[in-house]
């Protein structure tokens, strides 16, 4: 069956052109296009699309505002944030929001179809050229403002994963895919995906987005 997608841009030109490279590319069909937030949210509930691709600045409802509906709905349909790198203050908002991954506005057909397909696989997109900056957007958030970790002894936050499940949970803070992880650590590739697998249903964590986000504020890694 072909992958869904809606594109919510209040730009014309860009969700014309999204939607016809994505429209030839075999295995997508793009069911929508919303002017703005509140339409995506609207047409979201309506269309069921398993992807949408979400800008960040729209009227009435910002991509961001409208991320944090759309993954509360009972859909299930994943949301993929376009960005520019004038608006990378935004991207931390929409992963907190929800958001499955990000990619840049100048993405080639092949880059926005594989980054389609992994987002409706319910996997999460970090771009490293995107995620150096994301990194940099964590060095600025006070310490104060971040959650601090539980130890070990405590049974609670990351102190419920295994010494393995977290140099795991290191590693994909950092970008590295399961194939790059298991290299690292001399596994198979089986086991990471299990590993994974086992840190997000332990921390209550939707993807391996969140997953870094969660590395990142429990300072498991350190920005910089």
């Amino acid at each position: 069956m072909s992958i869904t997608v809606l594109i919510a841009d209040d730009q014309v030109m860009v969700r014309e052109g999204f939607s016809v490279l994505l429209g030839a590319m075999p295995g997508i069909e793009v069911v929508g296009e919303a002017v703005d937030g509140r339409e995506a949210v609207e047409l979201t509930a309506r269309l069921a699309p398993d992807v949408v691709l979400m800008d960040i600045r729209m009227p009435r409802l910002d991509g961001i505002g409208a991320t944090r509906e759309i993954v509360a709905s009972p859909a299930g349909t994943k949301v993929l944030v376009l960005t520019t790198f004038d608006l990378d203050e935004y991207v931390y908002q929409a992963l907190r929001a929800g958001a499955s991954g990000f990619l840049l506005k100048d993405a080639s057909a092949r880059q926005l179809a594989e980054a389609v397909e992994v987002v409706a696989r319910g996997e999460a997109l970090l771009a490293p050229s995107v995620t150096r900056r994301l990194i940099t957007e964590f060095a600025r958030v006070p310490e104060t403002a971040l959650r601090r970790p539980a130890s070990p002894a405590a049974g609670g936050a990351y102190g419920e994963l295994t010494e393995r499940e977290t140099e795991v949970l290191v590693h994909v803070a950092r970008g590295l895919s399961n194939q790059e992880i298991a290299e690292k650590l001399y596994v198979a590739e089986s086991t990471v995906k299990t590993h994974v697998s086992r840190i997000l249903v332990k921390l209550g964590l939707r993807d391996r987005t969140q997953a870094a986000v969660f590395a990142y504020e429990n300072r498991l890694v350190e920005p910089g």
